[in-house]
């Protein structure tokens, strides 16, 4: 499935996907037609999940400022790989960082990914959203609907964080993420794009849609329009 999930975001991102490497050609990193990369796949042997690079300067200091708020480390060598409190896994590295940011793609119906939605379970939300605006020292701000929560981060950061209260009714432990790709106007022709990639529907929401890739990565395609980050109305 790595094969397939990588093409269609590929193809979804309008990128070009760069030569495997590193153990078994696990990594490989999603160039886009314009700006610098701020995405990677990687090959699993589980179930398809997202999770947070963040390029740090001193990895020992970043490591142990997140273990002071909270996170767990679960291995460290040229990297860290940590969990947060209520268990969604990052990673500390020190390669460099990106400063351009991609542009919104698909003209004339523009899309550009430019969120990741961490998922909480309904008990742990607050102590996540906590944990995430330490770590990063971003400001979190409440939003219209009161089970989101936003990070303002700086404007050089490619991809927002929204932190998502999950309801009493769901079964997770612990926290997930998933990738939200902003619409605006022209959500429903970018929705039937991504159909015509291989995505398949899972269910229709006010202001999103959920879909899952040909590797059963869930994500959401929203009404915000991806230059203004402005919610546009229902159609």
């Amino acid at each position: 499935m790595f094969e397939s999930g990588a093409a269609f975001w590929a193809r979804a991102t309008d990128s070009t996907l760069s030569a495997s490497r590193g153990p078994d050609g696990a990594f490989a990193t999603l160039t886009p037609a314009s700006g610098e990369s701020c995405l990677g796949v990687q090959r699993l042997g589980q179930q398809a999940r997202i999770h947070l690079d963040f390029h740090v300067d001193s990895l020992p200091e970043a490591r142990d400022h997140a273990v002071v708020l909270g996170a767990t480390l679960i291995y460290e060598d040229n990297h860290a790989v940590l969990q947060s409190p209520a268990g969604l896994t990052f990673c500390f590295v020190t390669h460099g960082g990106r400063a351009e940011l991609p542009q919104p793609v698909g003209t004339p119906r523009l899309h550009l990914l430019n969120q990741v939605s961490i998922d909480v379970p309904h008990d742990r939300f607050v102590g996540e959203c906590d944990f995430w605006s330490a770590l990063t020292g971003w400001e979190l701000s409440a939003t219209p609907m009161q089970q989101f929560a936003s990070l303002s981060q700086p404007h050089h950061i490619p991809l927002r964080l929204l932190l998502q209260q999950l309801g009493r009714d769901d079964e997770s432990s612990t926290a997930r993420a998933h990738l939200d790709i902003a619409c605006g106007p022209h959500f429903i022709e970018v929705s039937q794009t991504f159909l015509d990639y291989g995505a398949e529907l899972v269910e229709h929401h006010e202001h999103w849609t959920t879909m899952s890739d040909p590797a059963g990565l869930l994500f959401c395609l929203t009404r915000r329009d991806p230059m203004t980050r402005a919610l546009a109305p229902p159609v």
